[in-house]
């Protein structure tokens, strides 16, 4: 049964980050009261957005807890609850108990079309009902290795295992052989809320994932906007999604693909935005559903820029049982899906996921203080964010910082104007994957618009290679350029264009045009000779400070006995391991080079220590464990001792945010020689 439509005067949104800007952005243009939640540390999202009221919860974890967010809306008296995506948006208790207990609309489809499209089991039944083609599955769920392994003896490898309720790219493992099968079963029980997954044949080479912009109006009536491209992705993680899907061929598979969506979405009776997601295959013009997000999506963006709709203010007018489509030449008719839209001619969008990550080092999760942050304008660009000068990027949430997105009237020139706009991209304070983002749009393969789901992971290690070339080239180009004053923070979420600038942070160190100073060099292992010769640096010019986090400049540096007249240098600081969590905090950092450290190797929320002085460490031993967003890490010991200290957390109860290099222990190894000369631990998933 579809959502009640009713009219609508006051609105909670249940998110944060950029999503919740966007949401607010469309309700205040129809006119409504909008109500924001926030919590310490995660604000920026209020600040920007500009809601009518503004909520303060206790924790972060109120945004899943659906008693509270019923007293919320019982207290306000508010008429209906937007989840956007992630946290609640395709929780059918959340919408069946908003309904019934607060009398208050969620956003979306209804709870009973959530409860069969959030099981991707029902949904593939769904499928085969409308004779929609799917792979071969499991037809119920388990948790049973050995019931995945038969499944995979019967079907043959390579399989998929999900977990029922993933989503985001967690619960998802590809498994190409037997010797794979156990740990990944094991760690998609570990990511399933309800510890059930399934199994099914794999499409995965020479596949994209493609899926179809749906809106339905409860009472039969669906339309498209269209597809999306969304093939380039990390371990099922999207990273660059594209609309419509790059030229590579004939139109007729995608005509068959949408074609399935809307015949899906009519036995549904679907009502609102929703998103059907397919594997095809260009070449064999072969194609598989995959599952229905029923709700709206990161990617949204993208089919909003080449039709022109505003896909939340959409939803909102649909939920209230005002849309009238007849005369809506923007939305697509299913004989209409062999073209691209009418509207916007051969327009293509391209959006870039910017996060705070640090894909030289296994992508760990980089934390701390966002002191610049500059985004490209300009004509056919989009940022949607939530970044202002001074925010902070936590461990509590998703890693996303901020989504970039191009239009232009051909795919070719679109690939073109994404190259410009990372050119014209800059953060310091927080590492990110933006030369990860350079190096793919740079590529030829990706322009060619033939990347399948398998091109970034068969390629990310020469891209991230690549991608920090290309950063170190951009970096020179514009060094002698001089630095922008301090403007404040700004944000956006949603505009055409939006730049954010922000000036040095407040704690930075202020460096002048002829600061000099003596500083002596002594061996510490060796005596110090009676007079030690002093080296001489001075500054002759600045072109950037940001320090600590980024220092350009060019200096005379003098070293005695070797040069007698000043030598000119360039020094170039671009980033530092001194994040402004790990600075601000008391907690010591770690020399890597010191064998009896153990330094933690990512950034997250270090929530239990299991080790104290005197304690006896084996190699490999679990020490403590670290949060990172939705996932907790075990940290492993690199070698074993005895434990000489041990970090103690400030906060034991909700834990400490810590950053890479964080000393956590100190240990005196039985035989230093056979020791490991690494002092980094190591970082599993929790099974």
């Amino acid at each position: 049964m579809p959502s009640l439509q009713r009219p609508i005067s006051s609105l909670l949104i249940a998110n944060r980050g950029e999503v919740a800007i966007r949401i607010a952005q469309s309700a205040h243009e129809l006119g409504l009261t909008t109500y924001a939640l926030y919590s310490d540390n995660d604000s920026t999202h209020v600040s920007l957005g500009r809601p009518r009221r503004a909520i303060k919860i206790p924790s972060p974890s109120t945004y899943m807890d659906i008693d509270s967010l019923i007293q919320i809306v019982k207290e306000h008296q508010i008429d209906a609850v937007h989840p956007g995506y992630g946290f609640l948006s395709e929780s059918h208790e959340f919408s069946r108990r908003m309904a019934l207990e607060a009398n208050c609309m969620v956003v979306g489809p209804g709870w009973e079309v959530l409860e069969r499209t959030g099981d991707k089991l029902q949904a593939k039944a769904l499928a085969v009902e409308c004779e929609v083609p799917v792979t071969r599955a499991m037809t119920q769920p388990t948790n049973k290795v050995e019931a995945v392994r038969l499944f995979a003896q019967q079907v043959g490898y390579p399989i998929m295992i999900k977990a029922v309720d993933g989503g985001g790219g967690r619960g998802i493992r590809l498994v190409r052989n037997e010797g794979e099968l156990q740990n990944a079963c094991e760690r998609c029980l570990s990511e399933s809320p309800s510890r059930s997954v399934f199994a099914e044949q794999a499409a995965v080479d020479g596949f994209k994932h493609i899926e179809v912009q749906i809106l339905g109006d409860g009472r039969g009536n669906v339309k498209h906007l269209w597809e999306r491209d969304c093939s380039v992705q990390r371990r099922f993680q999207k990273i660059v999604e594209v609309a419509p899907a790059p030229p590579v061929g004939s139109r007729r598979v995608m005509a068959k693909v949408i074609d399935s969506a809307i015949r899906m979405a009519r036995k549904l009776r679907y009502q609102g935005v929703g998103t059907w997601e397919f594997l095809v295959n260009w070449k064999r013009r072969q194609f598989f559903f995959l599952e229905i997000n029923p709700r709206l999506q990161v990617e949204h963006t993208v089919s909003e820029c080449i039709t022109a709709v505003d896909l939340v203010k959409e939803q909102l007018l649909i939920a209230q049982g005002q849309k009238n489509w007849e005369d809506d030449l923007r939305l697509g008719e299913w004989w209409e899906a062999d073209t691209p839209p009418s509207g916007a001619a051969a327009a293509a969008s391209i959006q870039l996921r910017l996060c705070a990550e640090d894909p030289t080092n296994n992508f760990s999760l980089s934390i701390g203080k966002v002191t610049d942050v500059r985004f490209p304008s300009g004509n056919g660009i989009r940022v949607d964010s939530h970044l202002s000068h001074g925010g902070s990027v936590g461990t509590e949430f998703d890693n996303l910082m901020a989504k970039i997105i191009v239009t232009a009237s051909t795919w070719d020139a679109a690939v073109v104007k994404a190259r410009r706009a990372l050119e014209e991209t800059s953060i310091t304070g927080v590492k990110t994957n933006l030369n990860l983002l350079r190096a793919i749009v740079a590529d030829s393969h990706f322009a060619s618009g033939l990347a399948d789901t398998t091109w970034l992971e068969s390629r990310v290690a020469d891209l991230i290679e690549q991608g920090e070339q290309l950063g170190n080239a951009i970096d020179d180009a514009t060094a002698d350029l001089p630095a922008l004053p301090s403007l404040g923070g700004g944000g956006g979420g949603g505009g055409d264009s939006s730049n954010v600038t922000s000036g040095s942070n407040n704690n930075t160190t202020v460096f002048r045009k002829g600061d000099a100073w003596s500083l002596t060099l002594e061996d510490k292992h060796q005596p110090a000779p009676a007079a030690t010769a002093p080296h001489h640096i001075k500054i002759d010019k600045i072109t950037r400070n940001a320090f600590p986090e980024a220092l350009v400049a060019e200096v005379s540096f003098t070293i005695p006995g070797v040069t007698a007249e000043p030598k000119e240098y360039k020094i170039r600081l671009m980033s530092s391991n001194t994040t402004s969590a790990a600075a601000g905090s008391s907690h010591r950092r770690g020399d890597p080079s010191n064998k009896a450290h153990v330094v933690l190797p990512t950034s997250g929320k270090l929530m239990e220590v299991l080790i104290e002085p005197g304690d006896r460490v084996e190699e490999n031993q679990v020490i403590g464990f670290v949060k990172q967003m939705k996932m907790e890490l075990e940290i492993r010991s690199p070698r074993a001792g005895t434990v000489a200290w041990a970090i103690e957390l400030d906060d034991e109860e909700a834990g400490d945010d810590v950053a890479e290099g964080v000393l956590l222990a100190e240990l005196v190894a039985e035989n230093d020689d056979k020791s490991s000369s690494s002092s980094s631990s190591e970082v599993r998933s929790k099974l």
